[in-house]
């Protein structure tokens, strides 16, 4: 959940545990957000400041020169082996680490330039050498940069500048959905937003949806990128351990906008946050790096949520929050509605109102103070005093926060000299409002995510895996309550392909228009129905715990423990009724079990019957469910044969990681023998193996087996997912590939049609992928 750093936690944990019993039973009892931040701050003292300090110390984001040298030293490694995109990360570090004006700066730039130049983004280059040039790049090397100047412009006027939706751009869109036009963001028509005490505010087809129909477009009111998050795209496996720690999430995207870029425009005061363009920058600033800036570290230490939950208060600004605040002033004796969804209302907000992306939207998400432990809201209410108190030592308050001046739109103060006014008592509603809001993220937050191709770049099939780049408050997505079986697909977009403008605001609000248009732009969430919605229906999606993924008892076991409802969604009902109408006398875990391992892929090893999970005598083991055998496998027995299988698999991947695919291929024919003898077809680790053979055979240019395994792939793939899941479309766009690479004509135009019905299901007609699958199909029809 993005918590802070563990020493914090442990920090906090003790200072709980060490409270006075009548002031831990004070802490518990209050009801308000308001009154909570007021006691904390009365608790939260220097050491607590003191302990913030030590442990940020340990987080690096002053510019240093020698840190530039350092990763300069290893872009002009990365050079040398002529990864030029590699190099480029590494001197886009460099020029994040060093100080302004230095010549670490202009040589940072100047090397920077050159690998541009090998990637054939001549007019990155150019740019790139006029920075050099400017920062006082050594007057004796000057000859390079005049050189590499004539051929980027020589380049430029022949027109072979690399395009940007090809050869890998130095700036690119993520890979969602394509657009024709400008975005319109909201709820579709055939949609309404509806309510009732159990779901609260919750999202319902008023007219049918069509399975693929666009159901809403939203965009975060605020988002964070998530550091540490590695994404590197290499040939090197092992060897690129350390280069995957330093070519991080942070280090290559946008940190407003998350377009990924090779040339990042860094922030003058700090060494972490880095942008796409001078644009993002300067807005980013203004909305909340300003304040964030100095505290860099501190933020570090207490977690992407407390960091998010600041972002969205400061975007916000005094006034939004005060006519947030107004109507429910005398309503704070009244009770939340006992509804257990993460999508609902305050008890004072409007039944079913809907703000748009305004926000009155983030505003009235529920908080779940009361259902938060004692112990996570102390560590919470703690985390943000903490914070606060920073903040007012660091200087005067943020623009928006001015109190002198209310009702004026200018956020620029008029006495520049002397600054905004002090921080008045007041403005413990800055506080009150950071720990309203990251009460409410721990159960409204939305992962942001991305498919990353996987293994090397030289390829010809690529791999994929989705990873998380960010987390965000999405103010309308977050009216969709939670399915293990959802109606819904969700693809995320980032760059600046979205048009930031469209979204229906209040009329009343029309203030907030400018501050919601100047959100992050380009980044955006498109829900369609993944089948077809009744009128009447609810709308849904899932949180995490699918049904595809994970057995019931698992599910509602998490979804209660982070989302405080017990999920009784049509897969979770279902598989009680399975439990309810079995006969006999099976105990309770193989009623549990018997809905779902029928279909796990385990087979008895003497008579290839499925195997069933059985608990008698509180012995946990394995029973074929054919009468006649009854063989039995100790648990541990089955544990051991699918670590083992596991194992060999990483193994064999990180084999055709280090150009070794002989060596995995001979590696995984050996490991299917042995899977043949426990796992069906159907099971997910023979899927996983049958892909990687693919991969192998697919690397060694034997296109006909590479085909042949991935078929068998798409078999457990869409016995575990649906065969209508994207999932399923992502495997046969890679088998579409393969026929086509092996000029298999046929076979790859029956695949296609396919293909293309599933990405127009999740991803909409112009997804990148279906651009390809035309190419191909109008290449083979000649």
């Amino acid at each position: 959940m993005d918590l802070p750093c563990v020493q914090w936690q442990d920090h906090v944990a003790q200072k709980w545990t060490g409270l006075d019993p009548e002031l831990k039973e004070h802490f518990t009892s209050l009801l308000e957000v308001d009154d909570v931040f007021k006691y904390t701050l009365t608790l939260t003292t220097q050491d607590d400041l003191d302990f913030v300090q030590s442990v940020s110390a340990g987080y690096s984001v002053q510019k240093d020169t020698e840190q530039a040298a350092k990763c300069r030293e290893r872009g002009n490694s990365s050079f040398k082996s002529r990864d030029y995109t590699a190099a480029a990360l590494h001197y886009s570090q460099g020029i994040c680490c060093a100080p302004q004006s230095s010549e670490q700066l202009s040589l940072c730039f100047a090397n920077r330039s050159a690998a541009l130049y090998h990637l054939q983004h001549y007019q990155e280059s150019l740019d790139d050498i006029d920075k050099a040039l400017k920062n006082g790049y050594p007057s004796h090397l000057l000859h390079k940069l005049e050189d590499r100047r004539t051929q980027c412009l020589k380049h430029l006027s022949a027109g072979r500048k690399a395009k940007e939706d090809h050869h890998n751009p130095a700036s690119k869109n993520n890979k969602g959905p394509d657009r024709e036009g400008p975005l319109t963001f909201g709820i579709c028509p055939q949609a309404a937003v509806s309510f009732s005490p159990e779901k609260g505010r919750h999202l319902v087809a008023a007219e049918r949806i069509a399975a693929g129909e666009v159901i809403l477009n939203d965009r975060p009111y605020s988002c964070v990128l998530i550091p540490g998050m590695e994404e590197v795209k290499g040939t090197g496996g092992r060897e690129d351990t350390e280069r995957g720690v330093l070519l991080g999430m942070e280090h290559r995207r946008c940190h407003r906008c998350l377009t990924e870029t090779l040339c990042p425009v860094p922030c003058e005061g700090c060494n972490y946050s880095r942008y796409c363009s001078a644009s993002c920058q300067r807005d980013a600033w203004e909305e909340h790096h300003r304040w964030e800036c100095p505290l860099a570290a501190d933020l570090m230490v207490m977690g992407v949520m407390l960091q998010l939950a600041l972002r969205v208060t400061m975007k916000a600004g005094f006034k939004n929050i005060q006519m947030a605040r107004d109507p429910i002033r005398d309503k704070h004796t009244k009770s939340e509605p006992s509804c257990l969804s993460r999508e609902s209302g305050d008890s004072y907000a409007s039944h079913a109102s809907y703000y748009g992306d305004s926000y009155l939207s983030v505003f009235h998400l529920l908080h779940h103070l009361k259902r938060h432990s004692p112990p996570l809201r102390f560590l919470c209410a703690v985390t943000v005093a903490t914070l606060y108190l920073k903040l007012s030592k660091a200087g005067p308050p943020p623009a928006s926060w001015d109190l002198s001046r209310p009702s004026e739109g200018n956020n620029q103060s008029q006495d520049e000299e002397g600054g905004i006014a002090d921080w008045s008592s007041e403005l413990w509603l800055l506080g009150s409002a950071v720990l309203r809001h990251i009460l409410q993220l721990m159960c409204n937050a939305q992962a942001i995510v991305t498919l990353q191709d996987t293994g090397a770049t030289t390829t010809a099939v690529q791999s994929s895996r989705e990873i998380r780049i960010a987390t965000a408050i999405f103010p309308t997505l977050s009216l969709l309550n939670h399915s293990c079986c959802p109606n819904t697909s969700l693809v995320f977009s980032t760059g600046t392909g979205a048009d930031p403008s469209g979204s229906d605001v209040s009329a009343d609000l029309s203030e907030s228009v400018s501050e919601d248009r100047s959100t992050a732009r380009g980044v955006t969430v498109t829900v369609r129905a993944a089948k077809v919605i009744t009128p009447g229906q609810e709308i849904l999606h899932c949180y995490g715990p699918h049904s595809s993924r994970m057995v019931t008892q698992e599910r509602q076991r998490l979804l209660q423990d982070q989302y405080y409802f017990l999920c009784q969604c049509e897969a979770c009902t279902q598989q009680q009724q399975q439990e309810e109408g079995t006969e006999g006398t099976e105990s309770r875990e193989q009623k549990s079990d018997a809905g779902n391992l029928h279909k796990s892929g385990l087979l008895c090893c003497k008579c290839k019957g499925p195997l069933r999970k059985s608990s008698e005598d509180r012995r946990i083991e394995f029973i074929c469910s054919h009468s006649t055998c009854g063989h039995r496998m100790p648990s541990s027995e089955v544990s051991h044969r699918l670590q083992g299988i596991r194992v060999a698999l990483e193994e064999a991947v990180d084999l055709m990681e280090r150009e070794k695919p002989d060596e995995a291929l001979r590696l995984l024919r050996r490991t299917q023998c042995q899977s043949g003898l426990i796992l069906a077809e159907t099971h997910p680790l023979q899927g996983e193996l049958a892909d990687a053979t693919a991969r192998a055979y697919a690397t060694m240019g034997d296109w006909d087996n590479a085909a042949s395994h991935l078929e068998r792939s798409t078999v457990a793939i869409g016995s575990q997912y649906g065969e209508d899941s994207i999932e399923l479309a992502r495997q046969l766009f890679k088998l579409a590939q393969l026929h086509f690479n092996g000029g298999a004509r046929g076979q790859a135009l029956s695949v296609i049609p396919k293909v293309r019905h599933l990405l127009c299901l999740h991803c909409g007609p112009h997804c990148h992928e279906i651009q390809e699958l035309q190419a191909m199909e109008n290449c083979l029809r000649g």
